[in-house]
């Protein structure tokens, strides 16, 4: 993939994301995609797959249902990418609140392969 096409799948995605739009996230990722959550600490939950990501995703989705992604800044190369971001919730006067943290992307065949999410703090 050329950078620039790299670049557009993420900015797709992103956008995916932050309009929680399960079928568009999906539809941006392999068939045998890799997600690592910020959570639970020091390493997060691993998941593989299509079915394995979606239910991932839907859970942070109906968990947070004003959740979303300020994205800062992303970096690619032809087959990876890092995206930059503060992840802003709230869901109610209390809980809501910010982190900030980074997605290291592997993308293959014009999709996201692997998403491995690293929080601050």
């Amino acid at each position: 993939m050329a950078h620039t096409d790299s670049l557009e799948v993420i900015v797709q995605f992103n956008d995916a994301f932050n309009r929680h739009d399960l079928d568009a996230v999906m539809n941006l990722m392999t068939e045998d995609c890799l997600f690592e959550n910020t959570t639970p600490p020091p390493d997060g939950a691993r998941y593989a797959g299509q079915p394995a990501v979606r239910a991932a995703f839907a859970a942070i989705f109906a968990a947070s249902p004003r959740l979303w992604l300020d994205f800062e800044d992303v970096f690619v190369t032809e087959d990876h990418g890092v995206s930059r971001w503060i992840y802003r919730w709230d869901n109610g006067p209390a809980d809501r609140g910010r982190i900030r943290g980074v997605d290291v992307l592997r993308l293959r065949d014009g999709k996201i392969a692997e998403k491995l999410s690293y929080v601050k703090g």
